[in-house]
């Protein structure tokens, strides 16, 4: 491993790089493995041995015939039918690759803001209001997502072009707060960026949540955040880490700027697609009514 970072003779504390760029020599393989290990076994939870020994105990004195046997294969084979059960459905595969494809980028832009505003504006030599935009965003998201209950829009048939141009807007508003070195450009661009994923993960969720029955909330959900984290470990490893391309922290911002602006194109593509066929679905029902014999 890399020998420990230098200290700061003042405060006693460390002195982390300030480039955005994961160091070179980090042993961060055994503490991710271990991560992974205890995330995976405390989803898994291997009760049912203990559970059928305590039924089949002097406790509960129940006997084998009333103790159900869990088949594992019949288990994941309802679990593939569940899934693309829930998948076929365009609507529901739209809605749910923005909003994995979204939380990636968020993850990565909130991830490394603080970096980024080191770079423009020195903790060390100036004042600095980084907590109170951190409340700021959030509080102001928490008041966007609860007004949106209140906007009556046809998400079926826009929800596609909204999702494109509001994710243009976090796009532009990402490459401002990289492009314009001005802290409090920095602060306000963070502060709608936040706003407007709020807003949108909200009612991506809410859309996702109406094409499903609630015995399939975990299962869509939890693919979704496992794509969103998998998206979110490539795009560190090949852009933040050294072991990729390590690049500096204003390189990083462009790079998360253009992958909102590509999401917001393939959206917008797919959205026009979907206007330009419930248009002449729409058309052609009246022509069909009119054709008909009485």
């Amino acid at each position: 491993c890399r020998p420990p970072p230098r200290m700061d003779a003042r405060a006693g504390l460390p002195v982390l790089p300030l480039s955005g760029r994961a160091p070179r020599g980090r042993c961060w393989a055994l503490p991710t493995a271990l991560l992974c290990l205890y995330g995976f076994f405390a989803s898994l939870r291997p009760s049912e041995p203990f559970l059928t020994r305590y039924l089949l105990g002097p406790d509960k004195n129940l006997t084998e015939t009333q103790v159900p046997k869990v088949d594992i294969s019949k288990v994941l084979r309802e679990l593939w039918r569940d899934f693309l059960q829930c998948y076929s459905s365009r609507p529901m595969l739209c809605w749910s690759v923005w909003w994995a494809f979204s939380t990636c980028g968020y993850f990565q832009v909130i991830n490394y803001t603080q970096g980024l505003w080191e770079m423009v504006l020195p903790s060390q030599r100036f004042e600095i209001y980084n907590g109170g935009v951190e409340a700021v965003s959030t509080l102001l998201g928490a008041v966007a997502v609860f007004a949106v209950g209140y906007i009556k829009v046809s998400w079926a048939t826009w929800g596609e072009v909204a999702l494109a141009l509001f994710s243009l807007l976090i796009a532009a508003a990402v490459y401002v707060m990289d492009t314009v070195r001005n802290i409090w450009v920095c602060y306000a661009s963070y502060v709608i960026f936040r706003i407007v994923y709020m807003l949108l993960i909200t009612i991506a969720t809410f859309q996702i949540a109406t094409n499903l029955s609630m015995e399939r909330y975990a299962l869509v959900f939890g693919i979704n955040t496992f794509i969103a984290l998998a998206l979110q470990t490539l795009l560190t490893l090949i852009v933040v880490d050294s072991s990729g391309l390590g690049l500096n922290i204003f390189t990083q911002f462009m790079i998360y700027a253009s992958y909102f602006a590509a999401i917001s194109l393939v959206f917008l593509v797919s959205g026009i697609y979907s206007v330009m066929k419930n248009y002449r679905r729409q058309e052609e029902m009246p022509s069909r009514s009119t054709a008909s014999p009485p």
